[in-house]
């Protein structure tokens, strides 16, 4: 069997055969999840367990067709298992093929079919199919990139909310599933027990997304992961259409930005607990409010404009928002991270049940420059952020902003500042990194009559030097 490294490169190197016969690279990783499924779950047979694909529809079924008559089989095969209930219809959600070459889909059938998958360990797989999805993500033309948050800020937001063993972590907006797959490494960490970790893997996530592709990359991102392998934590749907059915201790989550698409039902019609509004990052923050328990935590990604636009719905979800839950911790974050360009955004921490007594800011954007290929960002760049945080014991915060070092990014501002301005903004935090000009009118002059003659006795160098010409 090839090692992790290898079978990276040999699952790319595919994608750049897909590619050159007309087969994108979000269509390849769709075709790539379908088969890969299908040969785990002929695998899981031949060791004596019971296979979940039904009679007809098997890989051995698949395999013993050829030319023309393998695109008809592939094709029927995936228009069945997307009719199936449990984790095949998540992973086969609206299932349709993208390979219409019966030669390059039967390459991608035998490059499969050379290695043994269902042994690997979940590590392994998920680390295989993690850099499939990364590159997915960085792929600008398959616009894959709006769903993908940089893994460094998302195990940093883990790191700080940090998930118990046994308690419950959700993502309405859930991509491509690395909120929860962050939350699984970090929790399962804590514990040997069998039955503490057959649960987390069970009933542990719950992770929601409106687009039918998203839905099957994160469902089988998890599958490979162990999470999920009887019925998927991920379900498809528009997750702001209904009140929550289940409460969840922890949420993390980085939901669409923007308006609602034109023709989508109006959430306020659903929703009689909202504030009115057809900005996503504003619903979603609402839905994100009412979805988690009492004395639960909240780690999410939103745009700046929440933090400070004065219309009325803002103002009255922030009042909320100030009012029933403790709004502790803001990160705001430097441009340059996300695959979209220009994006001012920032993560709000929150508890509900208590209200906000002072917000704590971290400002990691003031003279911070990263770009997604030069100078991504790491999970080291946000250490100091980490530690200032002091996850579980808050009360040890400790401010580096102050008048001795104004370039400190860790200060606080009490309820009583904030609620200065009436509209409650949250603009705050951002530390002055500009050099200021402190020199007098006659320092300046003189400067630039040093500078003069030093530029006059140079020219006059060069004259001399080029004999004299008249220049």
């Amino acid at each position: 069997m090839n090692d992790e490294k290898t079978l990276v490169k040999k699952v790319g190197d595919m994608a750049d055969v897909m590619a050159s016969a007309g087969v994108g690279f979000t269509d390849y990783i769709t075709q790539l999840t379908y088969l890969l499924f299908l040969k785990m779950d002929s695998e899981k047979a031949q060791y004596g367990l019971n296979s979940t694909i039904p009679a007809g529809c098997t890989w051995e079924d698949l395999k013993k067709n050829s030319g023309e008559d393998l695109v008809e089989a592939y094709e029927e095969i995936l228009d069945r298992l997307a009719d199936a209930d449990g984790i095949i219809g998540t992973i086969f959600t609206k299932a349709s093929n993208k390979i219409n070459s019966p030669v390059h889909l039967e390459r991608l059938i035998n490059m499969l079919d050379e290695e043994d998958w269902f042994i690997m360990t979940g590590d392994v797989k998920g680390a295989i199919y993690e850099s499939i999805l990364e590159k997915n993500g960085q792929d600008k033309k398959s616009g894959a990139g709006q769903y993908f948050t940089p893994r460094a800020l998302i195990n940093a937001m883990v790191d700080v909310v940090d998930p118990k063993i046994d308690e419950t972590v959700a993502d309405p907006a859930c991509g491509t599933g690395g909120f929860l797959l962050a939350a699984y490494n970090h929790m399962k960490a804590q514990s040997s027990n069998p039955k503490k970790l057959m649960n987390l893997r069970e009933n542990a996530f719950y992770g929601a997304d409106i687009t039918p592709l998203v839905v099957t990359l994160a469902s089988m991102n998890l599958y490979l992961h162990d999470i999920g392998t009887e019925t998927s934590p991920i379900v498809c749907e528009d997750s702001l259409l209904s009140k929550p059915e289940e409460l969840y201790d922890v949420v993390l989550a980085n939901p669409p930005f923007g308006k609602r698409p034109s023709g989508a039902i109006d959430v306020s019609d659903n929703r009689d607990d909202f504030v009115k509004t057809t900005d996503n990052q504003l619903n979603f923050l609402q839905h994100i409010m009412s979805l988690v328990k009492d004395g639960g935590r909240v780690g999410v990604v939103l745009p700046d404009n929440v933090l400070f636009s004065g219309e009325s719905a803002p103002c009255k979800i922030r009042e909320k928002l100030l009012s029933e839950f403790n709004l502790h911790t803001i990160l705001r974050l430097p441009e340059g991270i996300f695959y979209a360009n220009g994006i001012k955004a920032s993560v709000l921490f929150f508890d509900k049940g208590t209200p906000t007594k002072e917000v704590w800011f971290y400002d990691y954007r003031s003279g911070v420059k990263h770009t997604l290929v030069q100078n991504p960002l790491k999970r080291s760049d946000l250490d100091e952020f980490v530690e200032l945080y002091c996850s579980v014991h808050m009360q040890d915060r400790k401010e580096t902003y102050s008048a001795i070092n104004p370039k400190g990014r860790w200060r606080k501002y009490s309820i009583d500042e904030i609620r200065k301005n009436e509209d409650l903004k949250l603009d705050l935090g951002l530390i002055d990194v500009s050099e200021k000009d402190e020199r007098s009118i006659q320092e300046i002059l003189h400067e630039m009559t040093d500078e003069y003659e030093r530029i006059s006795q140079a020219f006059a160098g060069l004259k001399a030097l080029l004999g004299g010409l008249d220049l």
